[in-house]
C-alpha cells in the first residue's frame, strides 16, 4: 500500500463515517464511534494480494492515521474485521453472513481484487450505499461509474489505462495493428482481463488486432506451434503469460528467426511479484545464454516502483511484518 493508496482508504474511511446518520445518547452513540471495515480477501498466499500480504499494510494506515491525531473526529475508531473472499463467490456470502448475523451493514469494505469477487460484492455495496476500496476490480467493466459499480474506488491503474499507454506507444511509432498473445487458464482470468483492457482501447481506434489464447497448464501445449501461428500475424505482440512460459516463447521465436528486428514483443508484467514467476531471462540453465539474446527484443510494461522516502519507510514496516509470516520477501508487491 504506496502512500497514495494509505490517502485514499483515509478519505474513503471518512466518507463511510460521514455517510452515517447522527447515533443517539449513551451506548449506542459510543457504538456508532466505530468505524466497521469488513476487509475480504483470499485466504490463500498463492494471490498476490492476499490477506497475508495486505493486511499489514491495512493495519499500518490505521496506526498511521491514529498516531498521526489527524483526519478522523475525536472519539472514533476503526473495526476491521477480515475474512476469506476468495476468487470467487465467497467474498459475497461472507459478506450476506456478517449483515445477516450483526443485523449491520459494514461502513466500508476493502477487496476483493479478484474481478469475480468483486462484481457481486460492488453491486451490493452500491444498493446499500457503502463505499467500496479495491487494488483490483481492474478489468474494463469496472469502468462504468454511473449505475452498479458506483459506490467502488480503485485505487490502482485500470487495465483500460495500460491500454492507453500502449495506445500511445503505437502512435509514436505509428503502428496499427498487433497481436494477441494471453494465457486464459487460471479462475481468475488475470491475463484475459489485461488483455481485454488494451483490446477494448484499440478497437475505439479501429486497431487491426489478431487474438489468441491459450492454457498453459495444459500437457499438451506446444509453443513452438504457438510461435509459428504468430509467424502468421502481425509484427507487434503483446503478451501476457507466466515468467517461465513468456521466456519459452521467447526461445522458441528466436529459434524461428523472430528476434532479428523484424518482430517487436511486449510482455505484461504489472506486479514486481513472484506469483507471475521470474520475469527475468535468468534460469541458471543451459538456454540463459539464448535466452538473454532473445530478451533483448522483449519489452517488458510494469507500474512504476516510487522511490519516495516515506514509500520506503512503509515498504519495509510491511515486509517485515510479512516475513513474519512465513511469507518470503521476493512474495511482496513492491
Amino acid at each position: 500500500m504506496p502512500p497514495w493508496l494509505l490517502g485514499s482508504l483515509c478519505c474513503c474511511l471518512l466518507a463511510a463515517r460521514a455517510a452515517l446518520g447522527g447515533g443517539s445518547a449513551g451506548a449506542e452513540a459510543e457504538e456508532e464511534k466505530l468505524i466497521r471495515v469488513l476487509v475480504l480477501l483470499p485466504q490463500d498466499d498463492a494471490y498476490l494480494f492476499s490477506l497475508g500480504r495486505v493486511r499489514p499494510a491495512i493495519e499500518y494506515a490505521v496506526r498511521s492515521l491514529r498516531e498521526s491525531g489527524g483526519g478522523l473526529p475525536p472519539g472514533y475508531s476503526f473495526q476491521l474485521t477480515y475474512e476469506d473472499s476468495a476468487c470467487g463467490n465467497r467474498a459475497l456470502f461472507s459478506l450476506v453472513d456478517m449483515v445477516a448475523l450483526q443485523r449491520r451493514r459494514p461502513d466500508l469494505l476493502l477487496g476483493p481484487v479478484c474481478e469475480y469477487a468483486a462484481a457481486p460484492v460492488a453491486r451490493l455495496a452500491a444498493h446499500w450505499d457503502v463505499p467500496m476500496l479495491s487494488a483490483g476490480a481492474l478489468a474494463a467493466g469496472f469502468g462504468a461509474k454511473g449505475g452498479e459499480y458506483s459506490h467502488l474506488t480503485r485505487v490502482a491503474p485500470a487495465y483500460a489505462k495500460m491500454g492507453e499507454m500502449l495506445l500511445a506507444l503505437f502512435r509514436h511509432h505509428q503502428w496499427s495493428r498487433a497481436t494477441l498473445l494471453y494465457s486464459d487458464s487460471n479462475p481468475e482470468r488475470s491475463c484475459y482481463f489485461a488483455m481485454e483492457g488494451v483490446h477494448v482501447v484499440f478497437q475505439e481506434e479501429a486497431f487491426h488486432m489478431a487474438v489468441h489464447s491459450f492454457d498453459e497448464s495444459s500437457r499438451h501445449l506446444d509453443l513452438d506451434d504457438v510461435v509459428r501461428t504468430l509467424q502468421t500475424g502481425e509484427r507487434v505482440v503483446i503478451m501476457c503469460a507466466s515468467g517461465d512460459t513468456i521466456r519459452n516463447i521467447m526461445l522458441a521465436a528466436h529459434r524461428q528467426g523472430m528476434t532479428n528486428g523484424d518482430y517487436a514483443f511486449f510482455n505484461i508484467e504489472l506486479f514486481n511479484s513472484s506469483s507471475y514467476g521470474n520475469g527475468s531471462w535468468r534460469r541458471g540453465d543451459k538456454h540463459d545464454l539464448e535466452a538473454k539474446k532473445a530478451y533483448s527484443y522483449l519489452q517488458t510494461v510494469t507500474l512504476l516502483r516510487t522511490v519516495k522516502p516515506e514509500f520506503e519507510k512503509f515498504s519495509l514496516e510491511v515486509k517485515s511484518s510479512v516475513q513474519k509470516q512465513g511469507l518470503h520477501e521476493d512474495d511482496y508487491v513492491s
